[in-house]
C-alpha cells in the first residue's frame, strides 16, 4: 500500500496525496487505472467530503487514487491551479510503476470548482502556459484519459456561471468577459479534449445545469464522445449523496456506481495505447 503525499513543486501550495495498492509477490495485481480527485470550494477551500470518501470509493472498485490539493483564493490566479493539476498527472504518469498504474488510463474526477479545474486539465492541456511546464516530457503526457465531471463549474456566462470562482482563477474581482472567457470551458473545446462523464442535478442552484449543459453540447459539436446524467432533485455539493453534506439524495447516489462503470468500460484506440 502507497499512502503518501508529494508537494508539486514549484508551487508549495499543491500536494497529491496517493492512495493506492502497489503489486505484491502474494497479489500479482495487474496496473490499475487511475483516478485523481479535485475537490470542490470555489477555489476558496477544499470541501472534505469530496476529498477522501470519493477517494476510498474509487479505491475500493479497483482503481489507484489520489486527491489533488490546489492553490486557493489569491493564490488561485495565474493558471497556478492549471499547472498543478498538470504536473499531477505528469507525476502519476512517471511513478506509474511504483504507484501501479497504467499510465494509459489516467482520469480527473472534480466536483464543482474542482470539476471547473478537472475539466481544465482536459480542454487546457495545451495552453502555452502549461507546455512551458511540460517542455521536458512527451507530449500529452500530462493530458487525462477521460473527465469525471460533477455538478461542475464550467462557464464564465454572466446569467450561469459561478463568477465567484471564475473570479479566483482570474485574480480580479472583475475581469473582463475577454479574460473571464479564457476559463470559459466550453468556449475551448476541441477534438483533442478527452471524453467526459458528467452529472448534475436539474435544481441546483449554486452551479445551474446549465454548465454541464453547455459543456456536453460542445463535446457533442467536436466529436467528442460524453455520458450525461441529470438528477431532477438535490443541491448543490451533494458528494457521494449520502447526507454527508446537505440532505441524502439516495435516487442520486448511483452516480458513482455510473462513474465506475464508465471508467472500467472506457477503452483507448489502440494506437493510442503506449507499451
Amino acid at each position: 500500500m502507497v499512502y503518501e503525499r508529494v508537494v508539486l513543486s514549484p508551487f508549495e501550495d499543491a500536494s497529491l496525496l496517493s492512495i493506492c495498492i502497489t503489486k505484491t509477490d502474494r497479489t500479482h495485481a495487474r496496473p490499475r487505472r487511475a483516478v485523481i480527485v479535485c475537490p470542490g470550494g470555489a477555489y476558496s477551500g477544499l470541501a472534505p467530503h469530496e476529498a477522501e470518501p470519493i477517494a476510498f470509493r474509487f479505491l475500493a472498485a479497483g482503481f489507484a487514487t489520489f486527491i489533488l490539493s490546489y492553490s486557493l483564493k489569491e493564490k488561485a490566479a495565474d493558471f497556478a491551479p492549471l499547472s498543478e493539476v498538470a504536473l499531477a498527472i505528469r507525476h502519476v504518469r512517471e511513478h506509474a510503476e511504483e504507484y501501479n498504474v497504467d499510465p494509459n488510463y489516467v482520469f480527473t474526477c472534480g466536483f464543482s470548482a474542482g470539476g471547473h479545474l478537472a475539466c481544465s486539465a482536459g480542454v487546457l492541456w495545451d495552453h502555452p502556459r502549461v507546455k512551458a511546464l511540460m517542455q521536458d516530457a512527451p507530449e500529452g503526457i500530462n493530458r487525462p484519459t477521460g473527465m469525471i465531471l460533477c455538478y461542475p463549474v464550467i462557464s464564465a456566462d454572466p446569467t450561469f456561471g459561478h463568477l465567484g470562482s471564475i473570479r479566483r482563477v482570474c485574480g480580479k474581482e472583475n475581469p473582463t468577459q475577454e479574460e473571464a472567457d479564457v476559463f470559459s470551458l466550453e468556449k475551448h473545446v476541441n477534438a483533442t479534449t478527452p471524453p467526459a462523464f458528467l452529472w448534475h442535478t436539474f435544481a441546483d442552484k449554486g452551479v445551474p445545469v446549465e454548465n454541464s449543459l453547455v459543456m456536453a453540447a460542445a463535446l457533442r459539436r467536436a466529436g467528442v464522445p460524453f455520458e450525461l446524467h441529470v438528477f431532477p432533485e438535490g443541491g448543490h455539493g451533494l458528494g457521494l449523496c449520502d447526507g454527508t453534506y446537505g440532505e441524502p439524495s439516495p435516487h442520486n447516489a448511483c452516480w458513482m456506481d455510473l462513474a465506475i462503470r464508465w471508467v472500467k468500460d472506457f477503452s483507448l484506440p489502440e494506437k493510442e495505447i503506449t507499451p
